[in-house]
């Protein structure tokens, strides 16, 4: 069929870019325009304000604070040192008003890296935030002066303005969801405050506050911090599903260059009868597990089998310990931070990267491995778990 038989040619083409191309097609770039993607315009924000904090910081430590305004409208502030509002000329990093305006691309404008926070499988930008928002102000509290730009719709309504002196860093940004957009502009505190507390368990000494002001019996807030990392994180996914069989959280960090990035993995052994293991690569959650997970599992087959062999629980004629062995009543979480992280299939939910599998499952070898030995009355008690597990049958 040609194009003169459909009336339909290059003419008709009509090419969008930047802020009206978000505009015209949200979803592409926060999910959806239902309360999902309204819930993701603010967790995207906090990406950014947790990358900003954590800066120089060697990952550890600094304060977000969320505010839901009683006006419908969101606040994310940082202690980070304040993204200057012009471009810098030396290492070419855009600043604070090219960050609000120009929209990089699907991939992001830059390479991501260990400190990237995922909020989602893609990372979304402030322009897009900026665009969907009928109202935006940033201010930026850097080198004792503060400064202000104000936004309607992603475009500028003026240069930014010096406010006058400060003390402290930090940037911060308020935006009202724009209602032609959205289905709905009401937040759901409960939502927010699940990602916010996964995000602190994922950064030890994190401190996130997310505070609601929209009701008139007075403000409701929640405090995220936790020290414990990921070893807190295992303790509170069991504390949420019932009885201890192990008292003890089996919990390490490690970095390694080989996978260009670090982990910290946590695990705990359980009377629940159930599997629950958590898999997450630059605080994104990984649904669909991949290499670490594999990792994670492959590991700790290897450490119980040694362990079984070597305390004759296990005989030479029995059949190695597999990787699907080893789930029974078992809790565990494993969060890696790679400089290159490689997310696949189309949810990209799914962790890619093959050097991380051969890295994580050799650091649960060996701490795990070093555990049991020096805990042998619940090592026991866990290779007979495993051994009466009915995969095994």
């Amino acid at each position: 069929m040609s194009a003169e038989s459909t009336g339909y040619d290059a003419a008709r083409i009509t090419v969008l870019e930047g802020r009206e191309a978000i505009r015209k097609r949200p979803g592409m770039y926060i999910g959806s325009t239902t309360v999902r993607g309204l819930h993701q315009l603010v967790l995207d924000e906090v990406g950014r304000a947790v990358k900003a904090s954590l800066a120089g910081r060697d990952g550890r430590g600094g304060k977000v604070e969320v505010t839901l305004t009683s006006d419908g409208g969101v606040r994310v502030t940082d202690d980070g040192p304040g993204v200057p509002f012009e471009d810098c000329g030396k290492s070419g990093a855009p600043g604070l008003e090219t960050l609000l305006t120009r929209w990089f691309g699907r991939a992001g404008h830059e390479r991501h890296d260990r400190s990237t926070v995922f909020m989602a499988p893609w990372t979304g930008e402030s322009s897009v935030t900026n665009a969907l928002s009928s109202r935006l102000t940033a201010e930026v509290r850097r080198e004792g002066v503060r400064r202000v730009q104000e936004f309607a719709r992603g475009v500028a309504l003026a240069p930014p303005a010096d406010a006058g002196p400060v003390t402290g860093s930090g940037t911060t940004l308020t935006f009202r969801p724009d209602p032609e957009v959205f289905d709905t502009v009401e937040y759901v505190f409960a939502v927010l405050a699940a990602r916010l507390a996964e995000l602190a368990f994922l950064n030890p000494g994190l401190d996130l506050v997310l505070t609601d002001e929209r009701s008139p019996d007075g403000p409701q807030r929640a405090r995220f911090r936790f020290p414990g990392g990921v070893g807190e994180f295992v303790t509170f996914l069991d504390a949420q599903a019932g009885e201890w069989f192990i008292p003890d959280v089996i919990a390490f960090e490690r970095e390694d260059p080989r996978m260009a990035g670090g982990m910290d993995v946590a695990l705990a052994w359980s009377g629940t009868h159930e599997e629950r293991i958590r898999s997450f690569v630059n605080s994104l959650a990984t649904h669909n597990g991949g290499t670490h997970e594999t990792g994670l599992r492959e590991g700790i087959a290897v450490a119980v089998d040694v362990y079984a062999r070597a305390h004759g629980l296990l005989t030479a004629a029995d059949p190695a310990l597999r990787a699907d062995h080893v789930g029974a009543d078992l809790t565990a979480v494993v969060s890696v931070k790679l400089d290159d992280p490689e997310l696949t299939d189309c949810t990209r939910r799914t962790l890619g990267n093959t050097a991380v599998r051969a890295c994580v499952a050799e650091a649960v070898r060996e701490h795990l491995g070093a555990w049991l030995e020096e805990h042998p009355r619940e090592a026991e008690g866990i290779v007979d778990r495993i051994l009466r597990s009915p995969v095994r049958d």
